[in-house]
């Protein structure tokens, strides 16, 4: 009877005890969640952002709040994730410089590959090589001859120094052997300027922000950057297809804090790949210039250590600072 007495106690005092801690552990997710963006309001990826933090919102029930935070070539937004609580609360956008900045810069105040927990690869966007309708070329095959023919005196815009369009252009001199100056320009407006005038010849820039240049007759595009031919524009051809192996896509992904819990990164991991997967949003994103991916997180990790080692011999040859 005192045995039974005694179990009988323990089972009690056991529930008591475990009963504020049921209460305790609220349905995830209980408040509003924060993305955080690395581009200013008003530019293409905080359009994306607010149109996926708008599902995101619709799908959990919560408020997302999208959160700009720009300024030294990304890393300000990426430390802001990197030092908020890992409590699936606070997550944010990465782009290229995700990648490229751990070779370009010595004094990153975190580490791309511990202090992060990678949730999906957004998607890409298209690149492609343009040049002012006065270059006597048509095609790769004749940029090359021509490069080579005048060495170090044609000259390539970018959208800015250790861009992906800046990379872009490095990594084409190193796999051709030709040398072709880099003019970098602060984003898109100056340097569409200067090369609608024919100030600069060669440019890199996204395949959307061209288009309409291009089909008025104000540049040409040379050939679009991807492993392969756009659905969209199937008559433009990839650089690979002259300079094998060539392949330059600006990237979108998002990433958490490291430490967050498994089942929690699994939880937020899985609801933006649903909100991407989504019909209307990808669509939406198709609308952008963006090719929807949605990867896994497994597969956006990997994804992120190729593409260090990928492009690190890159921005070293190039003598890169930032």
């Amino acid at each position: 009877m005192a045995r039974r007495r005694a179990q009988a106690f323990f089972l009690i005092l056991l529930s008591v005890c475990a009963t504020p801690i049921a209460f305790a552990q609220a349905p995830y997710p209980a408040r509003a969640l924060h993305m955080i963006v690395p581009q200013p309001p008003g530019g293409a990826v905080d359009t994306v952002s607010r149109l996926l933090a708008l599902k995101l919102s619709d799908l959990l029930k919560q408020s997302v709040l999208v959160e700009n935070r720009p300024g030294g070539g990304t890393v300000v937004s990426t430390q802001a994730i990197a030092r908020a609580a890992p409590d699936g609360y606070t997550f944010g956008m990465v782009l290229p410089a995700h990648v490229i900045n751990p070779t370009l810069r010595s004094d990153l105040p975190y580490d791309t590959l511990k202090d992060f927990t990678p949730l999906t690869l957004l998607g890409s966007s298209t690149l492609a090589l343009v040049a002012h309708p006065s270059l006597p070329v048509s095609s790769v095959k004749e940029l090359i001859e021509l490069a080579n023919s005048q060495q170090g005196r044609l000259e390539f815009a970018s959208l800015g120094v250790g861009n992906t369009t800046h990379l872009a252009g490095e990594l084409f001199n190193t796999m051709t052997g030709v040398r072709m100056l880099h003019i970098p320009y602060n984003g898109s407006p100056p340097a569409y300027q200067d090369m609608l005038a024919g100030r600069v010849k060669l440019g890199y820039v996204t395949l959307q922000s061209s288009m309409p240049h291009f089909k008025a007759g104000r540049l040409k595009i040379l050939a679009i950057l991807n492993a392969k031919r756009s659905r969209e524009y199937p008559e433009l051809p990839i650089i690979a297809e002259t300079v094998k192996g060539y392949r330059v896509e600006s990237f979108m992904g998002f990433v958490a804090p490291a430490a967050l819990a498994r089942d929690t990164a699994a939880r937020l991991s899985g609801d933006l790949i649903r909100v991407l997967r989504a019909e209307d949003t990808r669509a939406k994103l198709v609308g952008f210039g963006i090719d929807p991916t949605a990867s896994s997180a497994e597969e956006f990790d990997a994804f992120i250590r190729e593409e260090i080692v990928r492009w690190a011999p890159i921005v070293k040859a190039a003598g890169l600072k930032p």
